[in-house]
């Protein structure tokens, strides 16, 4: 078993509010959930308004898969907007 674990840290421009950064936060983490199939939540900076840390875990039985998973995801959210990608962590796990 191969787990890969992600931590993204966004940048979001505009947000006045938690609200605002709420609308974000869920509309990038539903497109990720729902794009790739894998665990997402908001993990960090909760009391910040515009800047979000999100955990992305995904699991699978081929290495080379699960790491080229975690690529596209951070790719993915480097394009889709909404937020941008500041930094991220990337940690691969053999079981």
């Amino acid at each position: 078993m191969v787990v890969a674990i992600l931590r993204l840290r966004l940048i979001i421009h505009g947000s006045r509010s938690l609200k605002g950064k709420r609308q974000v936060v869920k509309a990038v983490t539903a497109r990720v959930r729902n794009r790739f199939n894998v665990s997402v939540a908001e993990v960090g900076d909760h009391d910040l308004w515009q800047s979000a840390v999100i955990g992305v875990a995904a699991v699978g039985v081929d290495r080379a898969v699960v790491n080229s998973l975690a690529d596209r995801i951070v790719d993915f959210v480097e394009t889709a907007g909404g937020a941008e990608l500041a930094d991220h962590r990337m940690e691969i796990v053999n079981c």
